[in-house]
């Protein structure tokens, strides 16, 4: 099996990166092109592209926290179920927990359907079968 990368993890890296492009530069300083220009790929912008975002560049600073301070007892990628528990932990602690009890943010349900595709993408591409390279003593 192949061992998780945590924060060296090209996904969360370029998750991360994404995220903070889109949240530090394309919807503050390019929202007026946007509108005029490419209207149609705005609402996914400002409202999803975070959403799909959470897991790929969240989940491995959580599992490398939980590696760290001995909660998590492997460096296996993360599975669909430990994948899953963490998005309905989020799920209702953005969607229902902080916009209900705490005002903060908004309940959209549509959000919950892209952190669940940004998960589900993000456990594919980490438990995608990596080709084992031969070392040079198979072939003497």
């Amino acid at each position: 099996m192949n061992r998780f990368g945590y924060l060296q993890d090209k996904l969360f890296q370029v998750s991360l990166l994404a995220y903070a492009g889109n949240r530090l530069f394309i919807r503050p300083h390019l929202a007026g092109f946007f509108h005029s220009h490419l209207h149609w790929i705005w609402p996914f912008l400002h409202s999803h592209l975070d959403d799909l975002l959470l897991i790929p560049a969240a989940l491995p600073v959580v599992l490398w926290i939980q590696k760290v301070t001995g909660l998590r007892k492997h460096d296996h990628p993360p599975g669909w179920l430990e994948m899953a528990a963490h998005f309905a932990v989020w799920s209702v602690m953005c969607k229902i927990i902080g916009p209900f009890w705490l005002h903060i943010g908004v309940a959209d349900p549509w959000d919950v359907l892209f952190f669940a595709a940004g998960g589900a993408a993000s456990c594919f591409w980490w438990n995608r079968p990596v080709p084992q390279h031969q070392s040079s003593s198979n072939y003497t």
